[in-house]
């Protein structure tokens, strides 16, 4: 490697280009102080595995008005639409109560159209690979893609959601040709017979959306959906109300305390004629002065005994998509329970899957054409499975938190080391940081700490220093 004469200007690296990394990019590129280099494989920004679904029935969960990649401008995403005239297009993403609801991707081209004018000035450099490697180099970075050393000052971690992990009881059919391990692989639907009969392992989001893409491609056989906890996930209000309660002023330092202070909030909600989704609206909103109120120990038993409770009742699925699971349960070609899976196997062409029903001790075993894994991301094992955080892992530079939620972050969003020392300019944005910031899954929260992260970074910013490398 040959040595560069001094950069003129700091340069920042983001791992990752869906919407965190994108938005982190952008409030950055905004200053025109750093150069800025995105390594992401897809081929725009701000898509990410959410936003790039090219899937008609795959919508955006949260209504346009409350979606913005400028936190301080909630209405930023909505003028858009207003303008682009996506609702002309798609008229059903105009909901019943005048919410819109568009598709994912239209978000997702959103986002790619406000990068654009730093792509074109050279503010912002896009390079469509994965990073292999990363590595201390004096008080910068060296990272690795596409086989080139690029030198950075900064490196922000923007990956997000890493593939699911196979359940232990699916592994025996892994390889079966019925069997989906990732429903986000290409064209991961597209050969299941209309008249087949589907398991569908987890109950959340994902597993709605697959019941939606299956229903649009004309699918009409049973499917059912299982889940420890057989929670399905819960729909918007008619009618947007303010959020209601307050969990902040003094907040519970016990997951016992937090769970009554829910319960009343709720009862009084319900008094005063306020839907329960404002009472979790105002959760949301004050999500990480409660996280932070939490011991450690706390904030485990919360994840492990209340999230999948959580989840259901935060993220909401699209009307679109409600409308679609309320129809099949009504036809009785749609149902989700609660029950573990125990093992499976391949009879023929069936799968079996012997499952117990919550609650009771009986297994039962029910035969499938077709299986799909829903799971989830396995943010747990992320340190094994992508490469640059492996690197990072190997060098004792980062660690996944305690609540195995992400990376160890600190409260100024730099990584904190296996040491428990913060890494200088090493940042965590996003879901990634989740395990210190608490509520970091949703849009809204996303964006305002992708902003905080930008700004961390300006506050920064000096004179970088020669590094020996290529660019």
């Amino acid at each position: 490697m040959n040595a560069l004469p001094p950069r003129l200007r700091s340069h920042v690296v983001i791992l990752g280009g869906g919407f965190t990394g994108a938005a982190v990019a952008w409030h950055l590129g905004q200053s025109a102080r750093p150069s800025i280099t995105v390594i992401e494989p897809r081929p725009f920004l701000g898509g990410g595995l959410a936003y790039s679904s090219e899937e008609p029935s795959h919508r955006v969960n949260v209504p346009a008005s409350r979606m913005s990649l400028v936190p301080d401008e909630r209405e930023h995403f909505s003028r858009w639409l207003a303008h682009d005239g996506e609702a002309e297009r798609d008229p059903d993403a105009v909901w019943r109560n005048g919410d819109v609801f568009p598709r994912r991707r239209v978000f997702g081209r959103y986002v790619a159209e406000h990068l654009a004018p730093c792509l074109e000035t050279g503010a912002i450099r896009h390079i469509r690979d994965h990073a292999n490697d990363v590595k201390r180099n004096g008080d910068g970075w060296i990272v690795t893609a596409s086989g080139q050393p690029i030198a950075a000052d900064m490196v922000v971690l923007a990956m997000t959601h890493p593939s699911p992990d196979v359940p232990a009881a699916l592994r025996p059919i892994a390889d079966a040709p019925g069997f989906v391990a990732d429903v986000y692989s290409t064209d991961a639907l597209g050969s299941i017979a209309q008249d087949a009969s589907v398991l569908i392992v987890g109950s959340g989001l994902t597993s709605a959306d697959t019941v939606a893409e299956l229903d649009r491609r004309g699918h009409r056989g049973r499917i059912l959906a299982v889940s420890r906890h057989g929670l399905r996930s819960r729909g918007h209000p008619q009618l947007r109300g303010q959020p209601f309660g307050d969990f902040a002023a003094t907040p519970a330092t016990t997951v016992l305390g937090l769970l009554e202070n829910i319960r009343s909030t709720l009862a009084a909600a319900n008094a005063a004629g306020v839907n329960w989704q404002s009472v979790f609206d105002q959760l949301r909103l004050q999500g990480p002065a409660i996280w932070s109120a939490l011991a450690s120990d706390e904030r485990t038993r919360l994840v492990r005994r209340l999230r999948a409770f959580w989840d259901v009742h935060r993220f909401r699925i699209a009307p679109q998509v409600e409308a679609v699971l309320d129809r099949r349960h009504a036809e009785g070609t749609y149902d989700n329970i609660a029950a573990s899976l125990v093992a499976s196997s391949r009879e023929g062409d069936r799968l079996a899957m012997n499952v117990r029903r919550r609650g009771e001790r009986p297994v039962e075993t029910l035969h499938f054409d077709v299986a799909i894994n829903t799971t989830g991301p396995a943010h747990g094992k992320a340190l094994r499975t992508n490469p640059a955080l492996r690197s990072l892992g190997d060098a004792g530079l980062i660690r996944i938190d305690r609540h195995g939620l992400g990376v160890e972050t600190g409260r100024d969003s730099r990584a904190v080391g296996p040491d428990g020392e913060a890494v200088p300019s090493l940042f965590i944005a996003g879901p990634l940081a989740r395990g210190t910031f608490g509520e970091l899954m949703g849009l809204p929260e996303v964006a305002r700490h992708a902003q905080a992260v930008a700004a961390e970074i300006e506050s920064r910013l000096g004179t970088p220093t020669s590094t020996a490398s290529a660019r």
